[in-house]
């Protein structure tokens, strides 16, 4: 029943996109001594889920049987994409300590919504199936 309502759908989306995103952040801080590595980042999520909507994969989650309620059948996530905003440091690094400090608030913050979305979405729902 609650897989069929776009407003769960896509806060689902949305959560998902954040947690990769903050995953994306943390291997840029991993690699910043790496020489040479190139900070990758996400497109934004009103891109990734238009896009996402277009080829009909919502989850990025992966369905390994065909009767998974979720999931698309090859397991696609949002590929991370090299982020041209930064300048390399002199070994060729081009990871910002700070921005990626910043982009990992963003996607704590994008997290964040995507629950509160999903919360009162539900006690929306809550409330009107006590009505009836």
């Amino acid at each position: 029943m609650f897989e069929n309502l776009e407003v769960f759908r896509i806060s689902h989306a949305m959560a998902v996109h954040a947690g990769q995103k903050q995953a994306v952040s943390a291997q840029n801080v991993a690699n910043s001594d790496t020489p040479d590595y190139k900070a990758r980042d996400l497109a934004p999520f009103a891109e990734t889920y238009q896009n996402n909507m277009a080829n009909r994969d919502v989850s990025g989650q992966r369905a390994t049987r065909a009767n998974h309620l979720h999931g698309s059948p090859n397991g696609s996530t949002a590929a991370p994409i090299i982020d041209d905003t930064t300048v390399a440091s002199p070994n060729g690094n081009t990871v910002s300590l700070e921005g990626e400090m910043l982009k990992s608030l963003g996607a704590k913050r994008q997290h964040d919504r995507a629950l509160a979305i999903y919360k009162s979405s539900l006690n929306i729902l809550r409330s009107t199936l006590r009505r009836t």
